[in-house]
């Protein structure tokens, strides 16, 4: 059961699903929100029976972007006072929605964006540090900063190129206009369109691919190299931490047991995990200092 309020945690066969939820407000974003998807990242990061998280939102929205009820001082963080994301540093309040994607940047499970509806703001680029985004036939995309007199953020300026290329990245955000699902899907954005009752399952079946042929700590490791190699500049970078990380899980239980089911033509029991497993020459989950 979900002990949070604004979103709810549910775990069944290995699937963890995090549901935006607040449906009467289109899910709109707020600090509390914030707070919860984080700490929802680290139970599950924390649970070994978490295999793969799923995110999506309740009711017609997934995420209609932050919640505007404060007016015109919603950006406003010197107004907003009490309602701005903590820490301050160096003068400057860190962004709430860069919080959530650097969180989820840093998770040991794969993440599966089911994009269910509206996915404007903030609660696009949250979804842009998410591994795989599927989408309802029903969902638009909007980087619609500029029409607010604001700039993309949760570390979106990262994100989004990586995603769609810098052309569309560009053209999107300067824009600021709504993205039905064909261009998502186009534009490589979401790697599938599903009518409404089919999204939610077809993100299942991807979860299901991994939970049930892979082994937990290769895919946390796969995740976080994958990631982290996208901004090193140089595969020299690449090649020293495949070097390590092939050393390490080619010595593991979980190697030996991946060679012998393939040659018993069964399925593997994986033995390593997450929690306790992850080779130690990395530091998995760390970030710079935010300055």
């Amino acid at each position: 059961m979900s002990q949070f309020e604004t979103i709810t945690l549910d775990v069944k066969d290995g699937i963890a699903t995090i549901t935006l939820n607040r449906p009467d407000r289109m899910n709109a974003f707020t600090l509390q929100m914030m707070e919860e998807l984080i700490a929802a990242f680290d139970q599950t990061d924390a649970d070994d029976a978490v295999r793969v998280v799923i995110v999506t939102g309740a009711g017609k929205a997934f995420c209609a972007g932050a919640d505007l009820s404060g007016g015109a001082d919603t950006f406003d963080y010197e107004e907003q006072k009490g309602n701005a994301p903590d820490p301050l540093a160096n003068g400057v309040n860190r962004d709430g929605g860069g919080m959530v994607s650097l969180r989820i940047f840093r998770s040991l499970k794969p993440v599966i964006g089911a994009i269910n509806g509206a996915a404007v703001g903030v609660g696009a680029t949250m979804s842009l540090a998410m591994d795989i985004r599927l989408a309802s036939e029903k969902a638009r995309y909007g980087f619609v900063f500029a029409r607010r007199g604001i700039v993309p953020e949760a570390a979106s300026s990262w994100f989004i190129s990586r995603a769609v290329g810098l052309s569309t990245a560009l053209r999107w955000c300067m824009t600021g206009k709504l993205i039905n699902a064909d261009e998502l899907e186009k534009r490589g954005l979401v790697e599938s369109v599903h009518a409404p009752e089919e999204l939610y399952p077809a993100a299942v079946a991807i979860a299901r691919e991994i939970a049930d042929n892979t082994a937990p700590v290769s895919v946390a490791m796969t995740r976080q190299m994958l990631w982290r190699m996208a901004g090193a500049s140089h595969p020299m970078e690449a090649h020293q931490l495949d070097s390590r990380a092939i050393q390490a899980r080619g010595a593991s239980a979980d190697a030996k047991e991946g060679v012998a089911s393939f040659l018993e033509k069964r399925p593997a029991e994986y033995p390593d995990k997450v929690s306790t497993d992850m080779p130690e020459f990395f530091d998995w989950q760390g970030e710079p200092e935010f300055k």
